[in-house]
């Protein structure tokens, strides 16, 4: 296990929204992903990850300053 990589992962959940999207979309596929770059995780961690509320990825990010975050520029160009 590497807590790096969790802080990694939870910090980019909370932190970029084009990732938090993919990650809400399809989970399983989207730390398959990260798994396949060389990031370890174990069955523990990823369990841990997908049984999160979803939610809490948003609520977080919603509460955090806009500065610290990487907007979307997906939904910037729908607008």
């Amino acid at each position: 296990m590497s807590q790096r990589t969790i802080e990694t992962i939870i910090g980019r959940l909370i932190t970029d929204e084009a990732f938090r999207n993919d990650f809400l979309a399809d989970a399983e596929r989207t730390l398959s992903a990260i798994c396949d770059r060389g990031l370890a995780l174990s069955r523990t961690e990823i369990a841990a990850l997908l049984n999160t509320d979803p939610l809490l990825w948003a609520r977080a990010a919603d509460d955090l300053d806009p500065r610290l975050q990487k907007a979307s520029l997906i939904e910037a160009r729908m607008s």
